[in-house]
């Protein structure tokens, strides 16, 4: 299985905004559903969003959202992107891409849990402090 590469964290006080990025060298991501997870150090590895393979199907951990975040894909690109607003330091932790390999959309359908995708980057991080 390829690695996944994230890239965009870094630290940004509450109320600022990030966008990370997610790509994969040498491969297409056009037919895989990808997922944004995030874990906190003591805390379990928890779903952000996630989106289907034509872009056109979006979840959110509504607890974790609260309708700041925005998830979107480019296919020319080769990229899926998460738009940040509004941070709080609850927000600080690993943020991780990961991809379904299954070839189809039924992960999204079914609310993306964790166990469904097969691929993960090593993690961005993001730091939300004053």
């Amino acid at each position: 299985q390829f690695q996944l590469v994230e890239s965009g964290g870094g630290l940004v006080q509450p109320g600022g905004s990030l966008r990370l990025s997610c790509t994969a060298s040498g491969r297409r991501l056009d037919w895989y559903a990808i997922g944004w997870f995030r874990e906190a150090p003591g805390k379990e590895r928890e779903l952000v969003s996630c989106i289907s393979t034509n872009g056109q199907m979006t979840k959110y951990a509504d607890r974790v959202v609260k309708g700041r975040f925005s998830i979107s894909r480019d296919h020319s690109k080769n990229a899926i992107y998460l738009q940040m607003t509004a941070l709080e330091t609850e927000d600080t932790g690993t943020y991780y891409c990961a991809a379904d390999f299954e070839g189809n959309d039924f992960s999204v359908q079914d609310g993306c849990p964790r166990e469904r995708f097969h691929a993960w980057g090593q993690g961005t991080q993001v730091t939300v402090s004053s």
